[in-house]
């Protein structure tokens, strides 16, 4: 098991790369729950606990990755500091900018499966902490 008690919440619109991530990180140990949107994020997030939250940066429905650091950070400031974004979108100014002033670490689409879980458990714990 990874050690952590409550689920990695993981926030994509794309269907395949949150299968994808559930997989690998079920696989090393991590319990994963799933939000299709930024919108349904938020609602988990201030209904349940969670280890840490994975969060795509641009999602449709005007709620993104750095809306969800935005909440975190004023409600659930502890959780804040155990985010990770993924993004295929870093030479958009604005998403860069996001990236710059949150400090939130990030991995690039697409992403091999040992770089997620290197990731995940050194900003979300794990095992190795």
């Amino acid at each position: 098991m990874s050690g952590t008690e409550y689920p990695v919440l993981v926030i994509e619109d794309e269907s395949a790369v949150l299968a994808f991530i559930r997989a690998v990180l079920e696989r090393d140990g991590f319990a994963v729950a799933g939000a299709s949107s930024g919108v349904l994020g938020l609602e988990m997030l201030a209904s349940g606990k969670f280890a840490g939250v994975i969060s795509d940066m641009r999602m449709p429905g005007g709620v993104g990755g750095e809306e969800v650091y935005r909440w975190l950070a004023q409600f659930q400031p502890e959780l804040a500091r155990r985010m990770l974004f993924i993004t295929g979108d870093t030479v958009n100014p604005r998403t860069l900018q996001a990236l710059q002033t949150t400090g939130v670490p990030f991995i690039e689409k697409p992403f091999r499966a040992k770089e997620l879980v290197r990731m995940v458990r050194q900003v979300i714990g794990g095992e190795e902490k």
